[in-house]
This record gives C-alpha cells, structure tokens and sequence, in this order.
C-alpha cells in the first residue's frame, strides 16, 4: 500500500531538484532548437552530417522542399464528429492491421518452467461488405522448448519473450504476403502496423538471440519492399535521441544532454516555439544512422533501410515516433501513410485503434495467469506427473 501522505512529503522536499532539472532543460532546449533551424539555411551542413560517424539522422530533401523541420498538418475540425468523418474517408475501403502478443512464464510459482506466448491480431478492411478478421493463436512452451538446444545459456523466460517477438514478425509478415498486389487489384493501400521500433539495434559482439531478433526484423522490413505493402512501426513514448545526436555532431559541447527527440519537438520556451505545434503535425522524414544499426544500412548505396518521423497523435503530450522503412518515402507513398496513422489515432483517441484492437485481444490478465495455473495443476494430476504450485506464492495471490 503506498502511502500518499509520505508521497507528498517526499515531493515538497525535492522540489528544489525538480525546478532545477527543467531550468538546466529549458536551456539545452533553446540551443538545439536553434541549430535545428538553422539546417534549412546552410546546405553545407548537411554534407557535414552525412559525413560524419553514426550521427543519429539524416535529414531527408523534405529538409529544404518543405523549408523547415516540421511539417504542418494544416487541417482543423470543429468537433469530433468532424474529425471521425475525415478519418472515415481516409480508411474506407483500405485494410489495416495489427498483431500484438502476451506471454506467461510460471517457473517461480511451479516445480516445471512452463510458458505461454497468445498473439493477437486485427486486420479491418473498414468495408461494411466484408467481415473484419480478429483472432488469437496460442503456444505452449514445455520445459524441453525452453530448456534443451540451447547455444548459449539462456534464462527460460528470455526463451518466452524471443517466441512472442517471432510470432508477432511472422503474424504482421503474413498480413504482408496477404496483400501483395494490391495496386493491380485497384485496391487503396493496405497499412501494417507494429508494435514498437523496427530499428532492433545491439552492441557487438551479439549473441545469437540478439541477432535472432535483428534477422527477424531484417526479414520484416524486406518483405514489406518486396512486397510493396507499408510497414510502419508506432512507438508511443519514444526516448530515442537519433534527431540531438544530430546536432550533437554540429555542436559538440551539446552532446551530453538528457533531452530526447520528443522533449525537443513538443516543448516551447520563452525563446522558441514548439515545433510541432498543433494535432497531425510531424517531423521530416528522416534516415536513421544511429551507431549499432549497421545491419539496417543497404551496402549497395550506403542509404538507412529504415527512417523515422515524429507525429503529434495529442494534443498536449509529446509526438508519436514512427519507424518508416525507406522505400516508402523513395515511392512517395509517405504522405498517404502519415494520413493513416492520423486517421487510426483519431478513431483510438490518440492512439491507433487496430494496435489498442490487437493489443485487447493478445492480453493475457492476472486471472488468466490463474486460471493458467489451475489447468496445469490438473493435467499435471491426471497424467500422473510431478507438479506443485509455491506455497508462497499461493499465499500472495490470495492476499492480492
């Protein structure tokens, strides 16, 4: 039980750390904002950011096209319903998707490490003649799965969590395949979301489950080239610092920052206005040349396979980020996807509805990790097998 009168106690006595953390930001924020608009005025700048070692991004011909970083929605509603019909148009008739996965691991409550991976998905081709698609598929992982052929020891639970992030690849690579052709049919364009970065960066040297995860992912994003279907991976609260690295490398002495991307563009200060100002604003496209992405760099043109851009999806809280792979940008299919994001997050209240869909579906609660338990320990019982739940943790989730 947490105490709320020694949490207010605790908050009044730090006062004084928390005005001086935002006065010390305040400043680092006016600074880069500074040098960030100043990109458009120097071209020779950006030569010295391709140049350079893993300066986090690059910034694309939007740069210069659209004469600043930020891109303006440039549309306003007057109410809700307003904004659902614009929404409405936009996804008439075009299927999207979404794949999100729960997983269980019981070996600190049982004698047997056992787990469980559910995959949720929603595919909604928002057309009243057709049926939308939401399902589950679920896996059991026995003790073997998790504990034999092993190439490197691995805590069994990290075996869960490397299963749940492969089936939602190969879910959302399904969805992909599925609809490939859709311009020969005449169809609008299909959007597959993911949740979270498409950018799976390590450090070298990698283990194998690392690079398991990085060649999933590798595989993802070719199949959405090849098949010319757009993958977009939506993270909500990004902390990644791709956009400061970049000025980081214009102006060392701002290199060490505790500002993230998202801080930088939804935050206005007494010298400068937030850059992303109202709802469906965004970012330009942007490569991504972070150190550790090596992998996500084509060797033939040395250009990111993947970029991102940042999307205002509220209206007060920081931008969404949004991992791009780079061919859609290259095909000019950006504009058309950025509008599928608004028009999803208009639908979900500021978050897209097929990943809130997808992710409601895949949810595993505490009552099913009870009930999960009590189907082992009766298949356990009449299969005549070794099997027994903690007493303590028994006891804590009866007192919980």
């Amino acid at each position: 039980m947490l105490h709320k009168e020694l949490l207010a106690k605790e908050l009044v006595s730090r006062r004084e750390d928390f005005a001086e953390f935002a006065s010390l930001q305040a400043v680092d924020i006016d600074l880069f904002l500074k040098r960030l608009v100043s990109l458009t005025h120097d071209p020779e700048i950006l030569e010295l950011i391709r140049n350079a070692e893993g300066p986090g991004a690059i910034p694309s011909e939007e740069l210069y096209s659209n004469g600043a970083f930020s891109v303006p929605f440039g549309t306003s509603w007057s109410n809700h319903e307003e904004s659902r019909d614009w929404a409405a148009g936009v996804l008439d008739k075009r299927t999207t998707f979404a794949a999100d996965g729960s997983q269980l691991y019981v070996e600190r409550e049982t004698s047997l490490p056992v787990g469980a991976v559910q995959i949720g998905w929603f595919e909604n081709p928002h057309d009243t003649s057709k049926g939308y698609e939401k399902n589950v598929s679920f896996e059991l992982l026995t003790p073997k799965a998790l504990l034999e052929d092993q190439e490197e020891p691995l805590n069994p639970e990290t075996r869960v969590g490397e299963r749940r992030f492969h089936a939602e690849v190969e879910r959302t690579g399904e969805f992909l395949e599925k609809h490939r052709g859709w311009r020969e049919n005449n169809e609008r364009m299909p959007v597959a979301f993911f949740d979270g970065t498409l950018l799976v960066s390590f450090s070298l040297p990698q283990t194998s489950l690392q690079q398991s995860f990085l060649m999933a992912m590798l595989g993802l994003v070719a199949k959405s080239q090849e098949t010319g279907v757009p993958l977009v991976g939506y993270v909500d609260r990004s902390f990644a610092k791709d956009i400061v690295t970049m000025i980081g490398i214009l102006e060392p002495s701002l290199s060490e920052t505790t500002l993230y991307d998202t801080t930088l563009l939804s935050t206005a200060t007494t010298e400068n206005k937030r850059l992303l100002k109202q709802w469906g604003d965004r970012s330009i496209y942007c490569e991504s040349k972070r150190k550790g992405l090596e992998m996500f760099i084509d060797k033939a043109t040395g250009k990111a396979l993947v970029g991102f851009c940042y999307l205002q999806t509220t209206a007060d809280a920081a931008p969404a980020r949004l991992d791009i792979p780079a061919w859609i940008f290259s095909d000019g299919l950006l504009d058309e996807l950025i509008n599928v994001v608004r028009a999803e997050c208009v639908v979900g209240l500021g978050y897209p509805y097929a990943l809130e869909t997808a992710d409601a579906t895949a949810l595993i609660s505490n009552r099913d990790r009870e009930v999960f338990i009590a189907a082992l320990r009766e298949f356990s019982a009449r299969e005549g097998l070794e099997f027994s739940v903690s007493r303590k943790i028994a006891s804590k989730a009866r007192r919980r």
